[in-house]
């Protein structure tokens, strides 16, 4: 053997060992790599059993606002004739209440009540009698007072 292949060979030889610490870190890296995987895997797993519990629950939610929407819906629609009967019920006793402000404002002079309840027009039996115990009733107030 000449002396270049000795110094070749010593060359490959202080290389080999210089490469050995090198080798070590890699093969614990690599092996963490590896334990890390495993961990990786079974947080994906989870991280999936997760996603398909919030897309159940998610289904169920919707389910139930769907459900709760109809309800309110269903109730709407039963209250809209009651709303419309109040409204009707209301115009009418306002109408009522003006009629009979302006029939307790013409009965306060009293110096004709006959005339004042033939002036209004009673639209029933009931309101005529209703406006004649009234003018009655003022008179008789004026009268003992």
């Amino acid at each position: 053997m000449s002396l270049y292949e000795w110094a070749a060979q010593l060359l490959l030889i202080a290389l080999l060992l210089a490469a050995i610490p090198c080798i070590l870190r890699l093969e614990r890296g690599l092996a963490a790599v590896r334990r890390d995987r495993a961990a990786l895997e079974a947080s994906a797993a989870g991280l999936g059993e997760a996603t398909r519990m919030a897309e159940a629950a998610a289904l169920r939610l919707r389910a139930t606002a769907e459900a709760a929407g109809r309800q309110v819906a269903e109730r709407l629609a039963a209250a809209e004739p009651v709303r419309d009967d109040l409204r009707y019920l209301a115009e009418r006793a306002e109408g009522l209440a003006d009629r009979l402000d302006g029939l307790v404002r013409a009965a306060r002079p009293m110096a004709a009540p006959e005339p004042a309840l033939a002036a209004l027009p009673a639209q029933s039996q009931a309101e005529r009698d209703l406006l004649r115990a009234l003018s009655q009733g003022l008179a008789q107030a004026r009268g003992g007072g």
